[in-house]
């Protein structure tokens, strides 16, 4: 059953939307059980923002292209977006300096 553009993606059990601390309880409960088998998710503050964060920089090594992600994300202009570009070049800078 596809949603309407309006819909939440993840609705609450009433079908609206998840409040924060909702969304950030379900996020913690799943990390919780992940790091039973990932023990190194134990010392990790996995939140919904770095779960934003980490399908957009994923996202972006993918070639997806940037006004995509902005759309995605929600931003009102893909310039809002490009603070992830800069961080995923920082990444290979630090990664450079350390080879």
């Amino acid at each position: 059953m596809l949603g309407e553009p309006g819909d939440p993606v993840f609705p609450s059990s009433r079908g609206g939307h998840l409040s924060a601390d909702a969304l950030q309880g379900l996020v913690s409960r799943h990390a919780q059980t992940a790091s039973q088998t990932r023990p190194s998710l134990k010392e990790k503050s996995v939140t919904p923002h770095t779960l934003r964060h980490a399908a957009t920089m994923g996202l972006l090594r993918w070639g997806v292209d940037l006004s995509v992600i902005a759309l995605w994300l929600g931003h009102e202009s893909s310039e809002t977006t490009q603070i992830y570009k800069h961080a995923d070049l920082q990444l290979k800078e630090r990664a450079l300096a350390h080879a």
